[in-house]
């Protein structure tokens, strides 16, 4: 998983300059940095997702054409039979 950048630093300086105690300020820039560490997608995160993806779909495609493919001679061949028949 690709890292993300967070300033925690510069984030409880700002909430104690709004407010917050120092210890206020520490847990919320914690809490904060593992929501993003543990949550958060980054694109690459995407992109690999969108990569996996797309060869399962090319697969499933793949697989349904040929059900097709034997559907569709199967039918042919039922037809041809049935001519003969009659």
């Amino acid at each position: 998983m690709t890292t993300i950048t967070f300033d925690s630093l510069n984030y409880a300086k700002k909430l104690e300059a709004a407010g917050f105690t120092r210890e206020q300020a520490e847990v919320q820039t914690q809490a904060i940095r593992e929501v993003i560490e543990e949550q958060l997608a980054t694109k690459r995160d995407l992109k690999d997702l969108e990569t996996s993806l797309e060869g399962k779909l090319r697969d499933l495609e793949y697989r349904l054409t040929i059900r097709l493919g034997a559907m569709i001679a199967a039918a042919v061949a039922t037809v041809a039979t049935l001519v003969k028949l009659l």
